[in-house]
């Protein structure tokens, strides 16, 4: 019973022991956050900027207790500035210090910036105004806040002293932009000295360039001379200066004699340098008199565009002479061919003929098929191909040329015969079968439209469309070599194949393995040239004919002309040379192509071509100046096809050694014909 009774003592002490620490408790949980709220409150009523929002109010308490670690983020100077800030104004907004970067402009949360000049500064109209953007519940007393805060000498003498910092920066700015400007002038002044363009003579300032130190600045130099020259000389007869208008034409004559033909310092006459100072004084003095912008301008824009149409008419005519350069023949070449036909007309007739004429008709030798009118050109061919024929005696050339070249190319084999190979030539004029009533080419050179075409006295050949067209008044079209190609069988009645070869070609290569060649049923055997697009059928034929646009596709590869592998028992079986005249015949007004030989040999054969390998074949060295020099060196066949033959002034030179090499220069008739590399 003592036990208990001294047990209940105990839970009764511990019971009213435990009061005093509830009491604590509940004054910290319910006093405390009510007194922390109050304040809270009361100060937000102090501050115009802060908003009702509980979310906004505990944000800014956020704030304001990361504002008390910033001293070890800012100098010493921003920190006096946040100090006199807090004081005056409250917690300072973050974003204010972030957006501001402490500028002369300071926000008030909920006010518009202000800048405040040191100068005109006026404390009553920025209290106004600050007075007006204040809410109507916080009126008065942000008033008397901001009115203290204006009022206060420190934080004008703090503004000031911003304001002349900011000063004295921009003119240390100012002074550093005036630094480069005079740098930038001197360094100009010093290169005007090296110019010096106020020295008569040295009329060069609308052209900075002649300056320039090299091989053409005095040609240059000159040109613009002339050039301005003849602008002043034209304004001062405008004006009626006759004095000056005398003296400028008088120097243009004497620079343009001077000048002359000259494209560099070196071709110039020794009195250059004398014509240049003279006509720079007279220049400066025709710009000192006449110079106006609006009148020089129009009168340079006139020379251009007459200088424009100069160019355009010299391209037109350089076309046509380069057109007709490639058309004609050389003096020496017709030399030789004169020379050749006299001597051959003074041969007995027992000496003009050719030894193993049983060959001719052998169907198991190699034929070939060559139609020329260049004896030298010729030469080169059977030449080329006898030096790389592995047996010379196993090729036959059929050579056919016409009545002006027949004794020529007779007399030029018979002096210098191709080795062990068969030669026999023969004149295209002796066909008697190729007439005009079966030949509808023939007939269509003999009408009297053709005629007009070739022959008109008042035709354009020279510029305009004279010189676009020459190509196609080529007068090989003419002539019934060029079209004796689509007429194999009948000129080589008993051969089953033959290999045609242009004139302007040189073999490489060993060429019998083109008569092992399958053409698959296939009459012509060929190199096709469509890797680009301008060699497709619809750059030789005329689509927009309806003729043409409904038997051939467009996009159709075209092959090429020049070494060319026929089946001539295939060509009898499909009748080739009938669907040569249809199409002729049907071409009679060239609507369906120009003329040429190309163009109807793609229509003739389309669909019967079997391409070769381009090794046996390649193009492009009488016009194309990049042909891979690897690819040439590896075909069988190289061709000059182009205007740039190798026998011409023309020819390309990295070229024409292919073709000289195969060429005696030495031999008697080249030498007194002066025949020479």
């Amino acid at each position: 019973m003592k036990r208990g009774l001294s047990g209940a003592s105990v839970h009764r002490n511990r019971g009213g022991g435990s009061r005093f620490p509830l009491a604590i408790l509940l004054f910290f949980a319910v006093l405390v956050p009510f007194i922390f709220f109050v304040r809270r409150g009361l100060h937000a009523t102090d501050r115009d900027d802060l908003s009702t929002d509980p979310i906004k109010q505990n944000v800014d308490w956020r704030e304001r207790l990361a504002l008390q670690n910033v001293k070890s983020l800012f100098t010493k100077e921003a920190m006096e500035v946040i100090a006199s800030r807090t004081s005056d104004m409250g917690p300072l907004s973050l974003d204010i210090f972030k957006k501001n970067n402490l500028s002369a402009s300071w926000k008030v949360i909920g006010a518009k910036t202000s800048v405040v000049d040191s100068d005109t500064y006026e404390p009553n109209r920025e209290a106004a105004d600050v007075r007006k953007e204040t809410p109507k519940g916080k009126k008065d007393k942000f008033s008397d806040d901001r009115a203290q805060f204006i009022a206060k000498p420190a934080d004008l003498a703090r503004r000031q002293l911003r304001e002349k910092r900011r000063e004295k920066r921009a003119s240390e700015l100012v002074q550093q932009d005036d630094e480069a400007i005079v740098k930038f002038e001197n360094a100009a002044i010093e290169r005007s000295k090296s110019v010096d363009s106020a020295v008569l003579g040295k009329y060069s300032i609308w052209r900075k360039e002649n300056e320039n130190e090299n091989s053409d600045s005095t040609v240059r130099l000159m040109r613009d001379q002339i050039i301005m020259a003849k602008v002043y000389l034209s304004i001062a007869k405008m004006k009626k200066k006759g004095d000056l208008y005398q003296q400028l034409e008088a120097h243009l004559k004497q620079s343009q004699r001077a000048l002359g033909e000259a494209n560099a310092d070196a071709d110039l006459h020794s009195s250059a340098p004398a014509k240049i100072k003279d006509m720079g004084q007279v220049l400066s003095k025709a710009r000192e008199q006449l110079y106006d912008c609006k009148l020089v301008t129009k009168k340079l824009r006139a020379m251009l565009q007459s200088a424009d149409e100069q160019v355009r008419s010299l391209k037109k005519q350089s076309t046509f002479l380069s057109q007709l350069a490639a058309k004609t023949l050389p003096n020496a070449i017709h030399c030789l061919s004169l020379r050749l036909t006299i001597d051959y007309n003074l041969l007995p007739p027992e000496k003009r003929k050719f030894p193993r004429s049983e060959n001719l008709e052998n169907p198991n030798l190699y034929h070939y098929a060559l139609f020329s009118d260049n004896v030298l050109a010729a030469s080169v061919v059977v030449n080329s191909t006898v030096m790389n024929a592995k047996d010379s005696s196993k090729h036959v050339f059929h050579l056919v040329t016409d009545k002006l070249n027949f004794g020529a190319m007779n007399m030029w084999f018979l002096l210098n015969p191709p080795g062990k190979a068969t030669i026999h030539v023969e004149n295209v004029d002796e066909f008697k079968w190729l007439n005009s009533s079966y030949c509808p080419v023939l007939r269509q050179l003999e009408s009297a439209a053709m005629k007009e075409y070739y022959f008109k006295a008042g035709h354009p050949t020279t510029l305009s469309s004279g010189a676009a067209n020459l190509k196609y008044r080529n007068p090989k079209y003419l002539s019934m070599l060029n079209h004796l190609r689509f007429y194999l069988p009948q000129v080589y009645p008993k051969l089953n194949k033959i290999l045609f070869l242009d004139d302007d070609i040189v073999v490489q290569k060993d060429l019998t393995g083109l008569w092992s060649v399958n053409l698959q049923g296939k009459v012509n055997g060929a190199v096709e040239t469509c890797g680009e697009s301008f060699h497709r059928f619809d750059k030789y034929l005329n689509f927009t004919n309806p003729h043409i646009s409904r038997n051939f596709d467009p996009n159709a590869c075209g092959w090429a002309y020049g070494m060319n592998i026929f089946d001539l028992e295939e060509w009898k079986k499909r009748d080739i040379t009938g669907i040569y005249h249809k199409w002729q015949n049907m071409n009679e007004d060239r609507v369906l192509w120009k003329l040429g030989t190309l163009p109807p040999g793609l229509i003739t054969f389309y669909g019967l071509t079997h391409p070769l390998e381009k090794s046996w074949h390649v193009l492009g060295l009488g016009y194309n100046p990049s042909v891979d020099r690897t690819e040439i060196d590896n075909a069988a066949v190289i061709h000059y096809n182009g205007n740039m033959k190798p026998w011409l002034e023309l020819a390309m030179t990295r070229y024409r050694s292919y073709w000289t090499k195969y060429i005696k220069y030495d031999h008697p008739y080249l030498h007194r014909c002066k025949l020479s590399e």
